[in-house]
């Protein structure tokens, strides 16, 4: 039973993120960018996003993602004139041209594409806290993605890039949310979700 809620949750991952030291940080990235031919399929389109701060990754991720796919797709996040947030709109990465948004948010440039950009991608690369071994994702509740996902195709697959600590048996989760079809680990690599004889590490608070 999962007794912690999503904000515990959130607490408990962030603390954790900012105890891993910057060469740890770069070495887990290394293995994940290393994973990413595999998680790839050539010609296509992929949905990705800038990872910052103490995410997991780095922006280097773009240019390895280049050299598979047909074209990468970076979200571009808006909200109404009272905070709301709205379906992300998405923007072809090319290399050198990102700008500073919204939060101090790395985006690609004009001209960005619809909400409905995202069915065209085959792989959806999201930033995540944690997901667990059903597919529950828990990202930083702003809601973005939980507006944005219902665009996506069906044969999309839906990957939470995390920390291999953070790949967990059970997450809080609510009606609204969309399953992940995998989870992008560095020790682990590309992982299968919603997979009842897989194991995953069970945090307690």
């Amino acid at each position: 039973m999962v007794t912690a809620s999503k904000w515990a949750w959130r607490r408990q991952i962030k603390a954790a993120r900012r105890l891993v030291s910057d060469e740890q940080h770069r070495a887990e990235a290394r293995m994940l960018h290393n994973h990413l031919e595999m998680a790839v399929t050539p010609g296509s389109t992929v949905c990705a996003y800038v990872p910052v701060g103490s995410e997991p990754g780095t922006a280097d991720m773009l240019d390895e993602l280049l050299l598979y796919a047909d074209r990468v797709l970076l979200p571009v996040a808006r909200t109404t004139h009272d905070d709301t947030p709205l379906p992300l709109r998405w923007g072809e990465y090319r290399p050198g041209e990102l700008a500073t948004g919204l939060w101090g948010l790395q985006e690609p440039p004009q001209p960005w594409l619809p909400e409905s950009a995202l069915a065209d991608a085959e792989l959806v690369l999201l930033p995540a806290l944690a997901v667990d071994r059903r597919g529950v994702r828990l990202g930083r509740g702003g809601g973005f993605y939980d507006r944005s996902l219902a665009a996506r195709a069906p044969r999309s697959r839906l990957v939470a890039v995390v920390r291999d600590t953070e790949l967990v048996d059970q997450l809080p989760s609510e009606p609204h949310d969309v399953l992940m079809t995998h989870a992008l680990t560095p020790e682990r690599g590309l992982v299968a979700l919603a997979d009842p004889g897989m194991i995953a590490i069970t945090w307690r608070f």
